[in-house]
């Protein structure tokens, strides 16, 4: 029976891997075909490894100025994410539970979320840098508002939906207002609020790039800016790559925070 369920296990693990990777040849095997295209001037995956042969291997290198390894300009965007996601999530959360418990500031501030929360994040750029005149301050407050929304709404969903319940059972108990965040609200409102940091940390991460390209001198949006405007699309293509495996990556650390930190049924 040990055996069996050993083989289980190793065969969940084949398939696990069987998915993805068929996945990605497909993938690759479109992209390669679009670039047979004599009209296109996209290069296949071996020309974009070929082409950025020296980027891959040594991600680490910093010459100065602009020319710096990937590890370098990811650093550079994780930065002003964390500062303008984490300003975020301060503000969202107490935003979420202050709309949530008092119906006259709710009725106050719905209106400017909902006014505002549809706003793309490069609309934001040219207000930015109007107030902070800076790159990197821009920068941030456009991660900030751009994350903020999620955050608020998910927070005060998950207020809105605790158990009637659970208040008699604060009273009864005699608990003081910050007994109860900490031992009712907070807990029941935790799978709510992490849903919203989890958007919201993709959307920073969205973010982040869009500023870069218009904004800042150095991170991952720059370099792509950089690259397009030098028509190197095999650094653009593995600069999107590295973009898009760094999302998946604070995605996946999101989602084992959430599964370690909420209660599970």
């Amino acid at each position: 029976m040990f055996i069996n369920a050993k083989n289980l296990i190793s065969q969940r693990q084949i398939k696990s891997i069987i998915a993805p990777t068929f996945g990605i040849t497909i993938l690759l095997i479109i992209w390669h075909l679009l670039s047979l295209n004599p009209e296109t001037s996209l290069p296949s995956p071996f020309q974009v490894i070929t082409n950025t042969w020296g980027l891959i291997i040594d991600p680490f290198f910093n010459k100065g100025g602009n020319n710096k390894g990937f590890f370098w300009l990811i650093l550079a965007s994780l930065e002003r994410v964390i500062f303008g996601y984490s300003l975020a999530a301060f503000v969202g959360i107490s935003i979420g539970f202050i709309i949530s418990l008092n119906r006259f500031i709710r009725e106050a501030i719905d209106p400017i979320i909902q006014l505002l929360r549809p706003v793309a994040p490069l609309a934001w750029l040219p207000l930015a840098q109007a107030i902070f005149l800076k790159p990197d301050p821009s920068a941030i407050f456009v991660i900030f508002i751009t994350a903020i929304w999620p955050i608020i709404l998910n927070t005060a969903l998950g207020v809105q939906l605790i158990p009637r319940d659970y208040s008699n059972v604060s009273k009864i108990l005699g608990l003081t207002v910050f007994e109860n965040f900490f031992r009712i609200l907070l807990p029941a409102t935790l799978p709510y609020i992490f849903t919203g940091l989890r958007i919201a940390l993709g959307l920073s991460w969205l973010a982040v790039v869009a500023a870069e390209m218009l904004l800042a001198y150095d991170g991952i949006g720059f370099f792509i800016i950089d690259a397009y405007n030098n028509s190197n699309i095999s650094e653009l293509i593995l600069a999107i790559i590295y973009l898009g495996g760094v999302g998946l990556f604070l995605d996946k650390i999101m989602a084992y925070l959430s599964f370690k930190l909420t209660p599970q049924e």
